[in-house]
Formats: C-alpha cells, structure tokens, sequence
C-alpha cells in the first residue's frame, strides 16, 4: 500500500453514450448560456454546420480554422470571430486540434467550454494546453483550460478513418504510460491507467477489423477518456517533451508522432521503472517497449518518424531541443541516449 500521496479530481461533466449528442443543447443551457460559437477544423467545416443547425437560436456562429499544435495566429483569429459574434461559450467538435483552440480561447477569456470528442485524443478532459509560437511548441496548465462539459458519443466515431482512430488511441495509451511513473502519480490514476490502456488494446485491433463496429467504438471512447484523465492529473514527462518538440518545431502530426514515439519512450524509462509499468508490460508480452511496437505494427500505425517528412539531420537538433528545458523524468534526460532514442524513432527499430 502507498504511504502517501496527492489526489485531486479535477471537475468535468461526463456525457456518455451513442446518441448522446442529442441532449447538446441542454447542456449549453446547462453552463448558463446562450450563444456557443461552434469550432472544428476546415475538413469539419459542413459537420460543424450541422450542429449549428442542431443548436439553432443557442448558435452564434461557427469557426472552421482550428489547425494542428494551435497557432497562436490561429487563436487570435478566433478570438475576434468570438468577440464579433457576441459568443458566450464555446462548443468544440472534434479532436485535438479543435480542442485545443476551444481550450486557447477560454483561457484567455474563461469562456465556458462544451466539447463533442470524435477521435480517441484525450485532450478534452485536461486542464493543458498546448500552443505554438514562432516554431516553438509550449505548453501551460490552468484550471480555465478545462472543458466544462464532454460529450461522448461513438456514433460520431464511425466515420472516423482507422488510420486516425489507430493513431490516436494510440497517443490516449501514451497518457496513460507516462500516467504510471509521472511524478504525481496516486492509487487513483494508476488503476484508471491501467484501466485505459486494457482497454483501448482491446479495442483497437476490433476497430481495424471492423470499422462499424459501434461497441468498440464505444469502449475506444471509454478508453480514451480514462486516459486523458490520467493526464490531466498527474502531468507529462519525457515522451510527451520529445512529442511537442517533433510536433511544434518540425511540424509532425500531433497523433501520428505520439503513436510512433510511445515504444521507444516506453523502453526509455522502463528502465528506471520496471516495476511500475509492470501491469502495463504484461498487457504486451511482458516487454513494454517491443510489446507496443509489436502492437501498433499490427494495427497498421506509422513505424518511423521519417514516413512523416522528418529528415535524419533534424535529430541533432530535435536532441538539443528536448534537453534544454526537459520535463520531469524518472529517467534523467540525457543528451545522448535521447538522441539514441530519436535515432531508433525515426528509423523505425523496433525497441530492444
């Protein structure tokens, strides 16, 4: 039994279950408000139309350019759309891209915030936000960040394409192994990592077989948000870091980066905490590090950094990047088995 330790829940509305979009409307009343601008990124833009439809007079207007890593140009510009349309609240329909951005507004104005989740991110239930700058990603923890109200509904899900449902429950797994030896770890979110990541292995392999198949949609869904809880709880370490490095500096996709990187990082530090990613291991063979691998090879994920555009003479600089202003790790952050790590990322080498 643990001797002591730190719990803090942080508060969320929960709405879960297929066919749970269709009490949106309510929950806007609910927060106290009014007129929700709708957000989602350009390749939502008719689904976003549609929930404005949906919301009627409670809709203020809807802002299509939510994009990867969130710009800070890109808030800005919501922003005034928020301001010009005399919005109340946000409603943000996607991933982490249009997540983000509701998260970037309300934390500069408090805006209330109801999120409709259709990938596997996690981010909807985190006090974080992540947001790029002139090339350098940085992130900032704030109660304001966290979304008031998420809706889960799998039905959403079902047009989501496998590659992005596979990458993205793959970087909801990634919160929840960092979960398990991040520094403010508790019983708590330990048994809720666990949990998650059980889970969305389950789930996962049945998505790639069977698209349609609205159970393991649902049960992705339940992964993803115990997953992102756990983030949002305890705080990131090394393989987030080296994420948010490829991701804001080399412009990687947010997902894809995750799903490529969790392996190596997972063998990073198993090294230093072989007991506790224990329960984890044993999910995957008993070796973490080339269990995931093996596991996200065979649900057909990107294996290599350099299928995403990064080029090897990036590595020196994406080393140095990482170690500048590192994390917390259980591992020390060392220059040059970070730059080993990045190596075998980018190759695709499989994890010894």
């Amino acid at each position: 039994m643990p001797h002591s330790f730190l719990y803090i829940a942080n508060p969320a509305r929960i709405v879960f279950g297929p066919g749970s979009l269709a009490q949106i409307a309510d929950e806007v009343r609910q927060l106290g408000c009014s007129q929700a601008l709708v957000l989602s990124t350009p390749s939502r833009h008719e689904d976003a139309q549609r929930l404005s439809r949906q919301l009627g007079a409670l809709c203020a207007g809807v802002f299509s350019e939510a994009a990867m890593h969130t710009p800070v140009e890109v808030t800005e510009r919501a922003m005034a759309a928020y301001a010009k349309a005399g919005a109340d609240c946000v409603v943000a329909l996607g991933g982490g891209s249009t997540i983000g951005l509701g998260k970037a507004i309300a934390y500069r104005n408090d805006a209330p915030q109801l999120v409709v989740a259709t990938t596997y991110a996690g981010s909807e239930v985190t006090p974080i936000l992540g947001q790029t700058e002139d090339g350098i990603k940085t992130t900032v923890k704030h109660d304001s960040i966290l979304p008031d109200v998420v809706i889960y509904d799998a039905e959403l899900t079902l047009g989501l394409p496998v590659s992005i449902s596979v990458t993205s429950g793959l970087n909801a797994m990634a919160h929840a192994v960092e979960g398990l030896y991040a520094k403010e770890k508790n019983p708590v979110t330990t048994l809720m990592a666990e949990e998650g990541i059980r889970v969305l292995k389950d789930a996962l392999p049945v998505i790639v077989e069977q698209p349609e198949n609205i159970e393991a949609r649902n049960n992705a869904l339940y992964g993803a948000w115990l997953c992102g809880t756990v983030l949002g709880t305890v705080g990131m370490a090394l393989h987030h870091k080296l994420c948010h490095t490829l991701g804001g500096s080399f412009g990687l996709p947010h997902a894809e980066t995750h799903a490529i990187m969790l392996p190596h990082t997972a063998a990073y530090n198993a090294q230093a905490v072989t007991d506790l990613l224990a329960p984890a291991a044993e999910l995957f063979g008993g070796e973490l590090g080339g269990g995931l691998y093996d596991f996200a090879k065979y649900l057909g994920a990107p294996m290599a950094l350099k299928e995403l555009g990064l080029v090897e003479a990036d590595l020196d600089r994406a080393a140095d990047l990482a170690v500048q202003t590192p994390y917390w790790n259980p591992r020390p952050v060392e220059r040059e088995a970070v730059r080993e790590l990045l190596q075998r990322a980018w190759s695709g080498t499989r994890p010894e």
